[in-house]
């Protein structure tokens, strides 16, 4: 199932849809940074270059999972 929300980027209206788990995990990263989920979405998207936003913040949660995983070797 994908979730559909509205948001203001940088002073427009976008809507992002995601799957739940996703959007979960965006609302803890913003809130663990102390960001509203809007600011946390528009610094992922001031990055994202050529990328679809709703791919851009799959990759960031990934990214950020990712890195909290210890290396094991």
């Amino acid at each position: 199932m994908i979730v559909r929300r509205s948001l203001t980027l940088s002073g427009h209206r976008t809507s992002l849809a995601l799957e739940p788990a996703f959007w979960d995990m965006v609302e803890r990263f913003a809130s663990a940074d102390g960001l509203s989920l809007a600011a946390y979405i528009a610094a992922i998207d001031r990055t994202r270059g050529e990328d679809n936003l709703a791919s851009a913040v799959r990759v960031a949660v990934l990214n950020r999972l990712i890195a909290a995983v210890p290396v094991e070797g």
